[in-house]
């Protein structure tokens, strides 16, 4: 596997694609990363990649992996990311 792209490879690889400057992509970048966070209590929909929502998860026992010992987990709050079926198909190819 090779290394993920940093956010100034993005914006740089964008701003060539796009014809706009790279100052402009990471300041966009930094606009839709804002608006996601804002927006994922409603659900935010990335087309082409996903929905980002706020979900909440039950409380639950779980075991402490040193001692065995059971521990309480409490119930939270937490973020998740669903990938729609055309990016699986794209990244994983078709079945």
């Amino acid at each position: 596997m090779g290394k993920p792209l940093t956010k100034s490879q993005i914006a740089e690889h964008l701003a060539e694609k796009s014809g706009l400057t790279k100052r402009a992509m990471v300041q966009l970048l930094d606009e839709f990363a804002a608006l996601a966070y804002r927006e994922a209590k409603n659900v935010f929909t990335v087309p082409g990649l996903g929905k980002l929502k706020l979900a909440n998860r039950k409380a639950r026992i779980g075991r402490n992996p040193q001692t065995g010992k059971a521990i309480k987990i409490p119930a939270k709050r937490v973020v998740k990311f669903r990938v729609v079926k055309a990016a699986k198909d794209a990244i994983l190819g078709k079945k």
